[in-house]
């Protein structure tokens, strides 16, 4: 970075960190403790479909790989903006093989070349009450933040402030509130 962006305020983006996944299992022992939050074993991919038969291969190859350890096969399903969800099940005690699947399937893609293609990653929660949440990975930020959805498009702002303050320490949080995007109907949530 120059002097000159320095000036205009220019910064150069984080380059995102994959490995940041692996901080979910213990936050999600964190997250357990402090509001009773549990991993549902649903994760999920979010990304833009490009066109041309190497994506499709690749999008083929990430299918497979995530398929052949003979558990359900993993789903993909388009959203309402263009955006492909790809949805993968573990047991819910097993938090840990779906963030290995996760970081699987951003890092495939990303060794194929469509990193810019990948939005976001979230891995799912729900509370004793029957509560949803997600954990949400934003994949160009290197960052999450949590999404917990109530009925009517509307969002719970005070639970996901509360699961920040809970989990903060175990994982890089976004601080800009305004990145905390909805991510409404998402698979996995």
């Amino acid at each position: 970075m120059g002097f000159l962006d320095t000036l205009l305020g220019r910064s150069k983006p984080v380059k995102p960190d994959l490995d940041r996944l692996f901080a979910l299992p213990t936050a999600a022992v964190t997250l357990e403790a402090a509001t009773a939050f549990t991993p549902t074993g649903l994760g999920s991919v979010c990304f833009r479909a490009a066109e041309g038969g190497a994506f499709a291969r690749l999008q083929q190859d990430v299918r497979e790989l995530l398929d052949a350890d003979e558990g359900p096969e993993v789903e993909l399903s388009t959203d309402s903006y263009g955006y492909t969800w790809l949805l993968a099940r573990h047991p819910p005690g097993d938090l840990a093989a779906l963030v290995t699947d996760l970081h699987a399937v951003n890092s495939t893609l990303e060794s194929g070349g469509f990193g810019p293609h990948l939005l976001c990653s979230l891995a799912g929660f729900t509370g004793p009450d029957g509560r949803r949440l997600a954990l949400v990975y934003l994949y160009k930020r290197g960052t999450f933040y949590p999404f917990a959805p109530l009925s009517g498009d509307k969002r719970d702002n005070a639970l996901e402030l509360q699961v920040r303050g809970a989990v903060g320490a175990d994982l890089p949080f976004e601080e800009d509130l305004g990145r905390w995007f909805p991510v409404w109907g998402a698979p996995g949530l």
